[in-house]
């Protein structure tokens, strides 16, 4: 695009933030409209892959990113009873990659300051209908806003607005979904792997470190339980019963719980798998979740909407019209996505599920399949965010890779390879 273009944003999670501040450093007139009355993240921690890690680098956030997250080198998963069910480590991919444990909050205020120039942002404004043909907009109250040249919907998994843009082939919420909180890390043993526990296929734990955050220097770890949706709809508030089972899971984990009012302190999740035949009609378009909602099996939520906004940008740069920049956009990132849609949906019943015969034949296959030299690689490339299609590779820029192994965060033996390199 030679010229400003006036853009709508639906949305201020991570790919509205994102979209937001790269398409504002572009020059265009963004606004963004956000129906929470207060900014503020929502969720408690996630896994950073290099993916989404080499679009905070291209954004200039990534040393900030690295300072307040976590390094984690390991996804470890087992049984109950001690029974190692995933076992991968990025440095058997690469020895220069890490992943990056962060809590919401870290990612979204870093996001927040970095878009001052142009900053207009609308809260309170629950947008209820899109005019993708004359880019209008239309909020709760009846208010029209607009016409924009580009409207952007980033209303997330839960989106309001996806079928105003286009009909979804698949979209339906998951029977599963899951508790999380945020402790204090204290004294956990594992403060740079991403631990889970398993029982059969109903009930899964999680504990991934997730550093800091501005205005709490308190490094800390984010909890997460898996239980059905109708569980979580009953408002069962028996604590005892509650913390009785988790220690059964996990006792390092309960431990880490004490101090964690329960049910209050815990949030809820539910998950969506969305899949559409299109991502765009009109002058609108949809990034992050609203585009391709799935379940968090791979963890890849937020990185995939950080690559999102990064590609639209791109696609916005090369092309003169918006169905050219369209196409591309939906044509790269449906290449990319298509491989976490697939083994999201299969996945999930092995671990958040009733299907108990399904995991009993995962705790006793999965490990050993993974150690194989051919599909050990397969499954990195899928855990990293960097599987593209069946088999091909989602490209890093080196640069991004260089300033990853020299980061202070990185191991010596990454430092060393990058000194090598250099």
């Amino acid at each position: 695009m030679s010229h400003c273009l006036r853009i709508g944003i639906v949305g201020y999670g991570t790919a509205g933030q994102a979209a937001a501040l790269l398409l504002s450093r572009d020059g265009h007139r963004v606004e963004v409209f956000e129906r929470a009355p207060v900014l503020g993240p929502v969720g408690a921690g996630f896994l950073l892959q290099p993916t989404g890690l080499a679009v905070l680098w291209e954004l200039g956030l990534l040393e900030a990113a690295l300072a307040h997250g976590a390094c984690i080198g390991r996804l470890y998963g087992e049984t109950a009873l001690g029974r190692a069910v995933m076992d991968m480590r990025y440095r058997e991919l690469d020895a220069r990659l890490f992943g990056l444990g962060m809590q919401r909050g870290a990612l979204f205020g870093l996001l927040d300051a970095a878009w001052q120039d142009g900053r207009n942002i609308h809260c309170g404004r629950r947008i209820v209908a899109v005019d993708s043909e004359r880019g209008l907009l239309r909020d709760e109250h009846g208010d029209e806003h607009g016409a924009y040249d580009l409207l952007i919907v980033a209303d997330g998994a839960a989106s309001l607005l996806r079928e105003q843009v286009a009909a979804p082939a698949l979209d339906r919420p998951y029977p599963w979904g899951a508790q999380w909180c945020l402790v204090a890390q204290d004294d956990w043993a594992w403060p740079e792997e991403l631990r889970q526990r398993y029982v059969g296929a109903r009930r899964m734990a999680g504990m991934l470190p997730v550093g800091t955050r501005p205005g709490d220097a308190t490094p800390r770890l984010s909890f997460f339980w898996s239980l059905p949706v109708a569980a979580l709809s009953s408002g069962d508030g028996d604590e005892a019963a509650w913390r009785h089972e988790v220690a059964c899971v996990w006792p390092e984990a309960a431990a880490h719980l004490r101090d964690t009012t329960v049910p209050g302190g815990l949030a809820q999740a539910r998950y969506r798998d969305s899949v559409l035949r299109q991502w765009y009609h009109g002058r609108a378009v949809l990034i992050g979740d609203a585009a391709h909602a799935m379940s968090p099996q791979l963890g890849q939520g937020v990185n995939m909407a950080l690559v999102d906004a990064l590609a639209l940008r791109d696609a916005l740069r090369q092309h003169a019209t918006l169905p050219a920049a369209f196409e591309q956009y939906q044509r790269l990132r449906r290449a990319h996505v298509g491989i976490y849609h697939f083994w999201s949906r299969w996945l999930t019943p092995l671990f958040q599920s009733e299907r108990d015969g399904l995991a009993a034949v995962r705790d006793r296959v999965f490990h050993p399949l993974s150690r194989l030299p051919g599909g050990r690689g397969q499954m990195l490339r899928v855990l990293t965010g960097t599987r593209r299609g069946w088999l091909g590779i989602h490209p890093l820029d080196p640069g991004f890779v260089a300033a990853l192994a020299q980061s202070p965060m990185a191991p010596p033996a990454m430092a060393a390879l990058a000194d090598e390199a250099v």
